[in-house]
């Protein structure tokens, strides 16, 4: 009987507490919501954000659910759909695949050394992601069916606002055209799946996380926004209409992780991407969930200073 009390008694406390926390969310609702909108008018667009608190189930959101070109944050997504072929075979990562000339785009760093000899598969999927290298993502999408590969896998895995249509370098950035976009919330909860959830075999999660784990295009972005002492795996990406894009997860050595997505867009098509925005935000969520989580508590989180 004492211990059925004190059970009852325990959850009472927990309830309570987590009631609290809850309401503490909703009023700090409008808060962060003012702080998104006073970045969007300080650089003359839009700016996407869903973020998950994985150690609480706190969740942050703006224009969740509106869509935005997604440009190279595709990468991830294409790239797991390799892995996840790789699940059923396990020789195919090692499958070296030839290319030529004409195959390499703009921004190709690993591919450019390879017209020759060739690359498999599996450095085809590093480059894409931890390099962003662009004629590595659009080789693999061509081996497997091309951007409709990368768009059936994102539907299988819940995704379904995802719509590639074309192959990177040629990607959609117009706000006005549905093309090459998702939503935030919806690449959000991808990331979420493909990294801390079961879409991919845990040899295949890990690998992808190494890869975005390593990623060289992200310093000033979601990583300059994070509170000292936090890892991040991410994917960004950017285009024509100031488009700066980042997803991924980020976490301390004591916290379960944080899933974010941050999509921003400019309203005019020859305005330049903004890292410091992307930063701005990674900071503004860090924060947040600071305040509502005793687990983040003795972090330190830091504001980040806008241009």
């Amino acid at each position: 009987m004492i211990y059925i009390r004190l059970f009852l008694f325990l959850m009472f406390i927990s309830l309570n507490t987590f009631s609290s926390a809850n309401s503490l969310s909703a009023n700090n609702t409008n808060q962060i919501s003012e702080k998104l909108a006073k970045l969007e008018s300080s650089f003359d667009g839009r700016i996407g954000v869903y973020a998950v608190n994985t150690n609480n189930g706190q969740i942050i959101a703006h224009r969740a659910n509106e869509r935005f070109p997604v440009q190279s944050t595709m990468k991830m997504i294409g790239v797991a759909a390799l892995l996840k072929l790789s699940e059923s075979d396990k020789n195919l990562l090692q499958e070296k695949t030839h290319y030529i000339k004409n195959d390499l785009s703009s921004w190709s760093p690993v591919t450019k050394h390879h017209v020759e000899d060739g690359i498999t598969l599996k450095d085809l999927g590093e480059a894409a992601v931890t390099y962003s290298d662009n004629a590595a993502i659009n080789i693999i999408m061509k081996k497997f069916g091309g951007p409709k590969f990368s768009t059936d896998f994102a539907h299988s895995i819940g995704n379904n606002s995802y719509n590639i249509t074309h192959y990177d370098g040629f990607m959609n950035s117009n706000p006005k055209n549905s093309e090459d976009t998702s939503t935030p919330k919806d690449m959000a909860i991808s990331v979420q799946k493909l990294l801390l959830g079961s879409a991919l075999a845990l040899a295949q999660q890990q690998q992808l996380l190494i890869w975005m784990r390593n990623t060289v295009t992200s310093y000033k972005t979601m990583r300059a926004g994070v509170p000292i002492g936090f890892a991040v795996a991410d994917k960004t990406g950017s285009g024509d209409y100031g488009v700066r894009n980042d997803i991924g997860i980020m976490w301390s050595p004591s916290c379960k992780p944080i899933v974010l997505a941050i999509y921003t867009i400019r309203n005019k098509k020859n305005e330049k991407p903004r890292d410091d925005i992307v930063a701005g935000v990674t900071g503004i969520i860090s924060t947040e969930f600071a305040k509502q989580d005793n687990c983040f508590k003795d972090v330190y989180t830091y504001p980040i200073q806008h241009n």
